[in-house]
């Protein structure tokens, strides 16, 4: 019956193939970490996973995961990303790599179809997947290992350095090892597992971030060093030759590896200085700060600005976690003290506000208050103790009111720490009646009409969401 599935749904026959029309338009709710559920092959975009995967002989969760680490399972409705990658599975079409072009090859789909069907889209990586897997002579049997896709993988990332190709596959494989859940039009679940990937030579390659010899920055001691092209930015002396004034906020409508590596690309023309990762906070360099990137799309602010590109998508506000804000805000700091920049909106800057922008990033969910606390060293975190007034438990949302999703829940009597406090839905509990709303983590939301913090209102130094 799971086969026969995808046959209920809207169908339509392209170049000799049923495609899956699936029609999956709303943002994912992610969670990440281990997932120990069996995969969910009943949604549609599992089903399109698993029909794929057995298709092409490609691991079902390998497939997943590459598509998570790319996109997070989200198609951006058929709008490419900052590299010319499309859909979920990021099939690029570029002057330097062409997985776009290879699945309307292999599969026979229209590249329209490869574009903006989901279902098709996951169909031809997956038979990219296989035809590298083939060309690196992997047999039957040797496909059924996970850990021998490694070199699949690099290939599909198409970075040219090695430690931005180790970064890429590393990626893909610590989400194998870690586990995620995905829901977008159904649940997708990976389940964490041991797993060996079998990097070749790449094994000898420090991975960035990791203290290799040659791969930290000079300029900036938390970050990796992996330089852009040369023709990608304009060698400078700065401040001598321009004063720094701003530093401009980028989102980078792609993956952190991804990224790096199209700055790295000759025919990319563009590059910022600093690019985060969402995950953790992890930062790498790809421009000297005495040099020019190409980032602002004003030749004026380039001279004047450093460019700080951040992991995600403007449309999903799950890529901004707490951890690439601080990460982010203690490098803006950094770059403020260093410059004399002001650590104000006049010139910490997003993209959309520098004259004759055509970009929007980093769009409207780039939280701008709490961003410019941390900038400014308003990084106190309180705590305070949940108490329902009885033996039940505190309901945990995604955002601050009781219309938004229930996420989880917190324990009578537990402690939870505060991270920021913001207004949302009037909600009256053990200690009154209060629009208060505390966030306990990523998207974390308790009322405070049910959490003793020691103050009535807000908490002094803790800052605003």
């Amino acid at each position: 019956m799971r086969l026969r599935f995808p046959l209920r749904r809207p169908t339509r026959l392209v170049g000799g193939l049923l495609v899956l029309t699936l029609g999956l338009s709303a943002q994912p709710a992610l969670t990440a970490g281990p997932a120990l559920a069996a995969p969910d092959v009943a949604s549609p975009l599992s089903a399109a996973f698993a029909t794929a995967a057995a298709r092409y002989d490609v691991p079902r969760d390998l497939l997943v995961a590459l598509g998570y680490a790319e996109t997070r399972l989200d198609g951006h409705g058929g709008a490419p990303s900052a590299s010319g990658g499309y859909g979920l599975m990021h099939l690029t079409s570029n002057p330097t790599l062409h997985t776009l072009d290879e699945a309307a090859t292999l599969t026979g789909l229209d590249r329209t179809v490869l574009r903006t069907d989901t279902a098709a889209n996951v169909t031809g990586a997956a038979a990219v997947l296989r035809s590298y897997a083939d060309r690196a002579g992997l047999t039957a049997a040797d496909r059924k290992d996970v850990g021998r896709w490694y070199g699949s993988v690099v290939r599909y990332g198409g970075a040219t350095d090695p430690a931005v190709a180790r970064l890429y596959a590393d990626t893909v494989y610590d989400l194998l090892s870690a586990g995620f859940t995905a829901t977008r039009g159904g649940t997708v679940t990976v389940t964490g597992r041991r797993v060996v990937p079998q990097r070749g030579e790449l094994a000898r390659v420090a991975a960035l971030g990791t203290g290799g010899v040659g791969t930290m920055s000079t300029d900036y001691g938390p970050a990796a060093w992996a330089p852009a092209y040369s023709g990608n930015y304009t060698v400078a002396n700065r401040p001598s030759d321009y004063r720094i004034n701003y530093v401009v906020i980028h989102v980078t409508q792609g993956s952190y590896a991804g990224s790096i590596s199209w700055f790295q690309n000759p025919s990319a023309k563009v590059s910022a200085h600093y690019t985060f990762r969402s995950s953790d906070g992890a930062v790498t360099q790809s421009v000297r700060e005495k040099d020019i990137a190409w980032h602002a799309g004003n030749w004026t602010y380039n001279t004047q600005s450093i460019g700080i590109e951040h992991e995600g998508y403007v449309d999903d506000a799950s890529w901004f976690t707490d951890a690439m804000y601080r990460a982010s805000a203690a490098l803006t700091r950094n770059l403020a003290n260093k410059y004399g920049i002001p650590k104000d909106r006049s010139h910490i800057i997003g993209h959309i506000e520098v004259p004759g922008a055509t970009h929007t990033d980093p769009g409207p969910n780039w939280n701008w208050t709490y961003y410019m606390q941390l900038v400014n060293g308003v990084t106190g975190i309180g705590s305070g103790t949940v108490n329902t007034g009885g033996s039940g438990t505190l309901n945990v949302r995604s955002g601050p009111g009781t219309s938004y999703a229930v996420v989880g829940s917190v324990a009578n009597g537990a402690t939870v720490s505060i991270y920021c406090q913001t207004t949302g839905t009037t909600v009256t509990g053990t200690y009154g009646t209060s629009n208060i709303w505390n966030r306990i983590g990523t998207n974390r939301y308790v009322s405070d009409a049910y959490v003793l913090t020691g103050y009535n209102g807000f908490i002094p130094n803790v800052p605003r969401c």
